[in-house]
């Protein structure tokens, strides 16, 4: 059966927004995650977020991280680029040093960053300790989708349903979509340079994005040789009982998605730097599949509520963000093995190493 790798979707939808959006809380984001499929250098997370209040310069986010523990990292409002690429279309979502761009809808986008980035540690970022030197930092990838869109809550009536006037519809951001992709690139750190093949996944999100009240969430994805893959996002149980949303889908290589729940999940509960069991097990109409994890690559965001500028302060009230891990992990499922992302959170008085 064929892939279809628009998933449905407008076209249309995979291009930025040309001018400023009139509403000041709107955004235009795109994020990868990209990992060598030998576990050898990794990027959890590489993104823009672009804020109609703040339309001039966008914020960047950057990890670099290899499995020796070094991480560098960039988080920085940077000078907006044009968003029209080379066809004149807005296929550029671009700041500063990163640019991600939008080659052909659904089949390939480019991602490339040229500037400097901050030395540390997975183990530095543990514990609070973000500063170091600078280093010259560049990096190129180019993604080839290879799976189906996946439109949280459009799998499962019941997610759907939570998405709806919800605290999790806020975090999501409005319309939002991801999807698998194999890669190819190279990654420069001073003069040392790596070049590879992997693969990752890519996500698109155009809306009116809230965080306040986040408690929590466990995220996974990845994509096989064979051509099978996984993904879902799942939020902890709530104080009051209410459902939350977890959803989620199998990819055999070919078709469609298979709607999927994840019935064991690794929350985080402590802070590790690497080597952490992060298996998980998700359940579809026809059984369960465990799919084994352990992280290669990580790195961690460690909000001080000092850093918080008094203007986002005052509208969380007693709220801060809770403890973020950005991993790269080595998935085995079915005797196939390849590298895939995890980003999971939790409030800071709630882990047992604290």
């Amino acid at each position: 059966m064929p892939v279809d790798l628009t998933g449905g979707i407008d076209p249309a939808c995979e291009y930025m927004f040309a001018e400023r959006p009139d509403n000041p809380e709107m955004r235009d984001s795109v994020s990868f995650w990209v990992f060598d499929e030998r576990g050898e250098v990794g990027l959890p997370r590489v993104g823009i977020e672009a804020v109609a209040s703040n339309w001039d310069a966008h914020n960047v986010q950057v990890n670099l991280a290899f499995p020796d523990g070094t991480v560098y990292r960039l988080r920085e409002d940077a000078p907006s680029r044009p968003a029209v690429g080379p066809d004149g279309k807005p296929t550029v979502l671009g700041a500063g040093p990163l640019a991600l761009s939008c080659v052909k809808p659904f089949r390939r986008w480019t991602m490339s960053f040229d500037g400097r980035a901050i030395q540390t540690s997975s183990a530095d970022l543990i514990a609070g300790r973000k500063d170091g030197p600078l280093v010259d930092v560049r990096f190129e990838v180019e993604a080839q989708l290879a799976v189906p869109p996946w439109v949280q809550g459009s799998l499962q009536s019941e997610a759907g349903a939570a998405l709806q006037n919800s605290i999790e519809g806020d975090l999501m951001g409005g319309p939002r979509y991801e999807q698998l992709f194999r890669a190819t690139g190279s990654v420069r750190v001073g003069d040392r340079q790596h070049t590879f093949a992997g693969s990752g996944l890519r996500i698109r999100r155009q809306g009116v994005r809230r965080l306040e009240g986040f408690w929590g969430h466990c995220w996974q994805s990845a994509l096989f040789p064979s051509g099978r893959a996984f993904g879902y996002i799942a939020y902890p149980p709530r104080p009051d009982g209410q459902p939350t949303f977890n959803e989620g889908y199998l990819f055999s290589g070919d078709g469609e998605l298979t709607p999927a729940t994840v019935v064991e999940a690794p929350w985080l509960t402590r802070l590790q730097p690497l080597g952490e069991d992060v298996s998980l097990v998700l359940q579809t109409a026809e059984g369960t599949e465990r799919i084994e994890g352990e992280t290669v690559v990580s790195t961690h965001d460690i909000t001080d509520p000092s850093d918080v500028p008094p203007e986002m302060a005052e509208l969380l009230a007693n709220w801060t963000f809770p403890a973020l891990q950005q991993a790269g992990v080595r998935y085995r499922w079915n005797g196939e093995e390849t590298v895939g992302m995890l980003e999971r959170s939790i409030p800071k008085d709630q882990l047992q190493n604290t």
